[in-house]
């Protein structure tokens, strides 16, 4: 039990929701037009795409995360961004930063990817948030659902800066450039991820870490804002509705919960399949989807909520 009395989730349900929704989601995926390829985002400290989607997972009976940010961002765009997790991307983005992409945009990129992520900008202090030791060093891991080389930055908003306020590239310190960083695991495989060593800076109260992913055999650039938290903190979660998982639980969580979601393969023409079949990216979402599609998400959510 956590302080508040509520239970957390373990990672032995997250299993035991993959193993039982593995097959139905599969069918609930087949029937969905094919989302673009999508590589990476953080995974620790966790971006917010990516925590949130560890907390659609564990709620998939009403398919509602329980924290109140994630909860907004799917009440505004659906759960086909959290399903595309990884896809924050801009297939045009060639490295450029300040001018290209506007202040107040940068966790969704700017916007012009295949997916709407736009409600992950919000300026609230309630994302699901990393704790952290000031000044301390990290080993950062970012998925490799497919492989490209490139260069990783990293940022961090500098001292002074509010949760209220938007992520602007003047908010932002560049503390890491890393290329072609080591991998851990498959590139598309359950928890795979690149991994380098980040020294984090003097800081204190909560901040975003930014990562931008240029790739060098393309155009293309991923970006990922990351809560954090420096209190002290070795890379626990909290969720802000009571729930508190360690770094090993939100580990293990994510590897099950990846279970559910089908390899993205390496298909750059995807993107523009995608975009010209259905003229925006709701389409991946389970949402407004046929018939078929919502039958297998109703039984989906019948096996979920055995669990819930």
């Amino acid at each position: 039990m956590s302080s508040t009395g509520r239970r957390r989730p373990s990672a032995r349900k997250f299993r035991l929701l993959s193993v039982l929704g593995a097959g139905l989601f599969a069918l609930l995926i087949a029937s969905i037009p094919t989302p673009a390829a999508a590589h990476g985002a953080t995974m620790m400290p966790g971006s917010r795409t990516y925590l949130c989607y560890l907390d659609l997972v564990n709620n998939s009976s009403t398919q509602m995360p329980s924290n109140p940010a994630c909860a907004s961002a799917v009440q505004q765009g659906g759960t086909g961004p959290l399903y595309n997790w990884f896809a924050v991307l801009d297939s045009n983005g060639g490295g450029r930063t300040t001018g290209y992409i506007p202040d107040g945009t940068l966790c969704s990129g700017g916007n012009r990817g295949p997916f709407n992520f736009s409600a992950y900008n919000a300026t609230r202090a309630d994302w699901p948030k990393t704790h952290l030791t000031s000044g301390q060093n990290i080993e950062l891991h970012h998925s490799n659902w497919a492989h490209h080389p490139g260069r990783f930055d990293v940022y961090i908003t500098k001292n002074g800066w509010s949760p209220t306020q938007p992520v602007g590239w003047g908010n932002l310190e560049r503390i890491s450039t890393v290329t072609n960083p080591p991998q851990r695991g498959g590139a598309g495989s359950n928890g795979g991820y690149y991994y380098w060593n980040v020294q984090l800076p003097s800081r204190s109260g909560q901040h975003v870490l930014y990562v931008h992913w240029s790739r060098s055999d393309s155009q293309e650039n991923f970006y990922s804002c990351s809560d954090i938290v420096f209190d002290g903190g070795s890379g626990q979660v909290t969720y802000g509705d009571g729930r508190t998982l360690s770094a090993e639980e939100v580990a293990e969580a994510g590897e099950a919960a990846q279970e559910l979601t089908p390899a993205v393969q390496d298909d750059h023409a995807a993107h523009a399949e995608h975009a010209a079949h259905t003229g925006s990216a709701e389409a991946a979402s389970p949402t407004g989807s046929s018939t078929a599609t919502q039958s297998a998400l109703r039984a989906t959510r019948e096996a979920f909520s055995l669990f819930s």
